[in-house]
């Protein structure tokens, strides 16, 4: 069980430095090494999950899929992390952190290697739909183990004023992993095959597992010894009604985000004429201007507070780039001068993608907050199974839409998922008791001031 929540054996030895009761001694800056081993497995794995389907216009070619199929197959990717996540979650708060994490890389690692050999098109034979969408299935189901561990770990290393800002890093492994997987991905499948794409991924995976069998440990505690309470002031995760009503916000506004990821690539090819370079270039952008936006905003809600009221502003911007984006699409085959506003989507979509990927590291640290300590874990793989719901219903519910109403039906269904979950993130007009003393803080306070009244 983790030493984080429940252990009272740990004390200080020297200035800077902590010793747990099994003689392990850790340095002042040991907390970063967490994170950098939090950032490298959530990177690998989004370079999974991100990644594959910035290759869709390629895998739809070498696999011989329908817009039906490709959606089906990179949806069951999602569904897999969806279905696992929480099975993940409640084992990370009972087993640890580096045991799960271990646990899912290695497995993860070992999947993709046999995929690579197995489940790639060759000159005599092409994978079956099926066996592609299973096997995609499978990789979430082991790859779900990642979100949860890695954030666990991190609240626990973290004082309170910096865990947004650390929280936010650790999300950026998400752009960061997803935009590698978007310049990389790609070209490596259209000049070597899926086989190297796959064991790149498994080289990856294995790589985050190795320096997680290095430096992820349980933290010990200072000040004298104790541990924080164990338990939560509240109801548990799963009975604490924000900590559902904040998941289902997230997973809400994951959805256009999902829409872009996963399918971006076939707009820009199919509707704006776009080569797998300037794809690639795109799709990366996207990715990195999310990463700079997570670290941001972790930064800027530490210091002043007001988590929620970042998340609605989140919300509200994503839907109106998403309207503007839906304008311009149904513009464009009306007007004469459609190549002019061809030139136009490219951006709006760029600033659509960064709008509804800037908020995840200050939404999960308000998520861990309620949680309290003991609960991380859960609290964040039950968001994650509402954000990779997402995954599995947006790719396949894309080609429905595209034959309904085309692309203007899917960007202005983005939109209308991003306006929904702005109500959702409003706090509630009784607070909710449910705060860990060891979690303690608000969205409308400054930090290190918890007795000012909300």
């Amino acid at each position: 069980m983790s030493a984080t929540v429940i252990r009272n054996d740990c004390q200080l030895s020297g200035r800077g430095t902590a010793t747990t009761a099994a003689g392990r001694t850790f340095g002042p800056n040991h907390r970063w090494k967490v994170l950098g081993i939090g950032v490298a497995a959530n990177a690998g794995f989004s370079a999974t999950f991100s990644g594959i389907p910035a290759t869709a216009v390629v895998l739809r070619q070498g696999y011989h899929l329908s817009n039906a199929e490709l959606g089906l197959a990179l949806g069951l990717l999602g569904l897999g992390v969806a279905l696992s996540e929480l099975p993940w979650g409640l084992l990370t708060d009972r087993w640890g952190d580096r045991r799960v994490l271990l646990i899912g890389l290695g497995a993860t690692a070992a999947w993709l290697l046999a995929m690579a050999t197995l489940v790639v098109p060759t000159r005599s034979s092409i994978p079956d739909v099926t066996l592609l969408a299973a096997s995609l299935l499978v990789t979430g189901l082991l790859g779900g183990s990642v979100n949860g561990s890695s954030g666990r770990a991190i609240m626990a290393w973290f004082r309170e004023n910096e865990r947004g800002f650390a929280m936010s890093i650790r999300q950026t492994a998400v752009p960061l992993g997803g935009g590698l997987g978007a310049l990389v991905l790609p070209s490596l499948a259209l000049a070597f095959g899926f086989a190297a794409v796959f064991g790149l991924l498994a080289a990856a995976s294995a790589l985050s597992a190795l320096f997680a069998w290095r430096w992820l440990h349980e933290p010990p505690m200072a000040g004298g010894g104790h541990a924080a309470s164990s338990e939560a002031a509240g109801p548990a995760p799963l009975r604490n009604i924000e900590v559902w009503r904040i998941s289902t916000a997230i997973g809400l506004l994951c959805f256009p985000q999902v829409a872009v990821l996963t399918f971006a690539s076939v707009f820009l090819h199919d509707f704006a004429g776009l080569g797998t370079t300037a794809i690639s270039a795109s799709l990366a952008a996207v990715q990195v201007g999310a990463m700079v936006m997570r670290v941001w905003s972790g930064r800027f809600t530490d210091r002043h507070g007001k988590r929620r009221q970042f998340l609605r502003l989140c919300s509200a911007q994503s839907a109106l780039a998403f309207v503007v984006l839906w304008l311009l699409v149904l513009a464009a085959p009306a007007m004469p001068a459609s190549q002019s506003i061809l030139i136009a989507v490219l951006p709006v979509l760029v600033v659509a993608g960064i709008s509804v990927s800037a908020w995840h590291g200050v939404a999960y640290t308000e998520l861990a907050t309620l949680a309290g300590a003991r609960h991380v874990g859960t609290a964040l793989s039950l968001a994650n199974s509402f954000v990779f719901v997402g995954f599995f219903l947006v790719p396949v519910a894309i080609p429905g839409l595209l034959h309904l109403w085309s692309w203007p039906g899917v960007w202005l269904s983005a939109a209308a998922c991003a306006l929904v979950a702005w109500p959702i993130f409003l706090p509630r007009t009784e607070p909710p008791a449910a705060k860990s003393p060891d979690f303690e803080t608000t969205t409308s306070s400054r930090p290190r001031k918890p007795d000012r009244p909300r």
